[in-house]
């Protein structure tokens, strides 16, 4: 069941979803791993063969593709070094 592409665009579709349902910014790297690893057991070819046949492995491609992701779409996206968000004034002042 793990080999399958379906399975994993599914976790990837949930995961995207539930980003924006959930706040801080967390799942996206993961609903990026979980497609790439969808579509390079969709593609097929040796890679796939090898990813669909260990669990391991392919858990492992997952996490390292979700890290990296994770670490891009921070550095993109994220709060940059030295930037410090300050507020002028209150919601409340009318």
């Amino acid at each position: 069941m793990w080999a399958a592409w379906w399975v994993w665009g599914v976790a990837a579709v949930v995961l995207a979803i539930a980003e924006v349902l959930v706040p801080g910014f967390v799942l996206l790297g993961f609903a990026v791993g979980a497609g790439v690893v969808a579509l390079l057991l969709l593609v097929g070819g040796p890679l796939a063969v090898w990813l669909g046949g260990s669990l391991p492995v392919l858990l492992l491609v997952f996490a390292v593709v979700s890290l990296v992701a994770w670490l891009g779409l921070r550095r993109w996206v994220g709060v940059y070094r030295g930037q410090v968000k300050t507020f002028d004034r209150d919601i409340n002042d009318g």
